[in-house]
């Protein structure tokens, strides 16, 4: 193993590529551990989630080396890894999960109970959720191998495919747990709040269900026109603040059967002004009575950077009898990417779902991942995948 350099977030707005550790067979208490793998990246996203981070919008601590989407190549495997081989390309799930508890054991591996001494649930490279080190780097230490890596079935064929197979591990399954929790299924009419990548992929879960007509909401041009290009129906938040009637100019009547929130707490409102609660709040108004609303989209307990004092600590101003008074159903959380990675992987093998060129995924080398972070933050049309050590073809 040649040495490790990794993307770290040293303050709000500025992230650099460091030498970092290689990666131990230990745990985030120092303890060994013998049922890890050490991987070699062949691809490593950034997300919309690490921008918070990087926006100061957490209290994520300087230092913290970033990055929960992995894919890599087993190099090193320990005592108690069965199932994987060295020279194994696999998909790891952006969940830290034991597999042995009450809710991994039940599916819900987003809120694993053991892996995190702070709250229920695990993640790489992200605050609060267990000090696992990040995979936006050359190498990473990932723990209980055998229950959380999805192995590609052939080597070749999965690298002829990585630019979308690297969607596994957090966007593709997210805005597919999005889609499904929003009970999208053959002729339903949709909205997606966000036409960035996770946006994008829940409206690729929902045309891949069944959905009769997607819509994606967003105030950025460049994002609709790309929205518009890959086959979904862009609605311009900025013409006017009335989404129902946007929606109606579609699809015939100001609501939808499914509704699904890409966007989170860094939500604006019509004006431009910060508003953490109004995509939820729209999601209500056109969301049809006894319909369901996938909520993907991030939310907080922290936020430093919040302009109102209740969003501080994560408290919005939703509008919640008006989703009670229509039976609304509403599903929130992080998702369990083992639920559905497995499946999603064989959609991409059998050209079901072309997610990499959905999403415009954009490589770039690990000493460009601050020129990435940086264009993102300004919008970009674009879903940037880290290749540390140039094995993606161009």
């Amino acid at each position: 193993m040649s040495s490790n350099r990794g993307v770290v977030y040293l303050e709000p707005g500025k992230v650099e590529v460091r030498d970092i550790p290689d990666p131990k067979f230990e745990d985030p208490r120092g303890r060994k551990i013998d049922h890890a793998v050490i991987l070699k990246i062949v691809t490593t996203n950034i997300c919309g989630s690490d921008q918070h981070m990087v926006r100061g919008r957490t209290t994520a601590p300087a230092g913290l080396v970033l990055g929960h989407e992995i894919t890599g190549e087993v190099i090193e495997k320990g005592a108690d890894v069965e199932m994987l081989d060295v020279g194994d390309l696999v998909s790891v799930p952006f969940n830290v999960a034991c597999g042995r508890c009450r809710t991994c054991r039940h599916g819900d591996t987003g809120v694993c109970l053991t892996v995190n001494d702070g709250r229920a649930g695990g993640a790489y490279g992200y605050v609060d959720m267990g000090d696992w080190i990040g995979g936006q780097a050359r190498y990473v230490m990932v723990p209980y191998a055998d229950f959380n890596l999805l192995k590609f079935p052939d080597r070749d064929r999965a690298m002829a495919k990585i630019r979308d197979l690297t969607m596994l591990t957090d966007i593709l399954p997210t805005g597919f747990h999005g889609a499904v929790n929003a009970g999208v299924g053959v002729g339903s009419t949709v909205y997606v709040a966000g036409a960035g990548p996770v946006g994008l992929a829940a409206a690729a879960s929902a045309r891949l269900l069944g959905a009769a007509v997607v819509m994606i909401g967003d105030f950025n041009p460049d994002r609709l026109a790309h929205a518009r290009k890959v086959g979904f129906e862009p609605i311009d938040l900025s013409s006017h603040d009335r989404l129902g009637d946007l929606v109606e100019q579609v699809v015939g009547v100001p609501e939808v059967d499914s509704a699904i929130d890409a966007v989170g707490f860094e939500a604006v409102g019509h004006g431009g002004k910060e508003q953490p609660a109004i995509v939820l709040n729209q999601m209500m108004e056109v969301t049809r009575a006894a319909g369901s609303i996938g909520i993907p989209g991030l939310y907080v307990t922290e936020d430093p950077g919040a302009h109102e004092a209740q969003a501080k600590t994560g408290n919005l101003s939703l509008r919640l009898g008006l989703g009670w008074a229509k039976s609304h159903s509403f599903h929130t959380g992080q998702t369990p990417v083992l639920k559905y990675n497995r499946q999603l992987m064989m959609a991409l093998l059998h050209d079901r779902l072309p997610i990499a060129d959905i999403v415009n995924a954009q490589v770039i080398s690990l000493e460009d991942a601050p020129m990435g972070y940086e264009t993102f933050d300004k919008g970009a049309a674009a879903k940037f995948v880290i290749d540390p050590h140039g094995m993606v073809a161009s």
